[in-house]
């Protein structure tokens, strides 16, 4: 669960840094997105490459269900009667909430998908026209499309902080110092990504980017 945690957090990153090319006007964001499609010509015909990389990204994703369904049956299967009394456990809101945040970010990036993958319930639907697609996607009009990217956004936040941390203990950290040195370098990592992510809609709220 962790090694796949971790190929799809370094997909997250590319993703976010490909987003922010945005801000460098409609030319270089469209020159990008095609380059994109482009990538391994001419020893690889088309846009093979993007099918590879979304086939790796598929097989990653489905590992990682795969993964937290056995651990939560392994947890259930190892205590089958519950305790008869037993008192909360304090953890943090990531940790309680990680499967349902699992869900949530599935179904967007379902969504995701349709809107500047497809096009399918994006305004514009162009995919030789990626910024007017961004664009058309945040505008004003549609504040609803910006607030459920938020919220799905943030649900990334927690989601990776919680699995970092549980990932860099999986792979070996287990000495105090180390624990909240981890903790930190997790908070601060999903902060950074929320934040890379963020900025692109709100700058088309905002007319920052139109």
């Amino acid at each position: 669960m962790a090694v796949t945690g971790i190929v799809l957090v370094l997909f997250l990153v590319a993703h976010m840094l490909g987003n922010l090319k945005v801000f460098a006007g409609q030319t270089s964001f469209d020159h990008y997105a095609h380059w994109l499609r482009e990538i391994g010509t001419p020893v690889l015909p088309g846009v093979w490459f993007l099918w590879i990389l979304r086939t790796g990204l598929l097989v990653s994703v489905v590992a990682h269900i795969a993964a937290a369904t056995a651990l939560a049956r392994r947890a259930r299967a190892a205590r089958p009667v519950r305790y008869a009394h037993r008192k909360k456990v304090r953890g943090s809101y990531a940790a309680r909430t990680m499967r349902w945040g699992g869900v949530i970010i599935l179904l967007f990036v379902i969504y995701h998908l349709l809107d500047l993958t497809a096009g399918t319930l994006n305004p514009v639907g162009d995919p030789s026209r990626p910024y007017a697609n961004v664009v058309a996607d945040f505008a004003p009009s549609r504040w609803y499309v910006t607030l459920f990217y938020t919220l799905a956004v943030v649900s990334v936040g927690f989601h990776l902080r919680h699995g970092l941390f549980s990932a860099l203990r999986s792979l070996g950290q287990q000495t105090p110092h180390g624990e909240r040195r981890a903790r930190m370098v997790a908070l601060l990592f999903s902060v950074a990504l929320c934040a890379g992510y963020l900025v692109v809609p709100f700058a088309v709220l905002t007319g920052l980017v139109d």
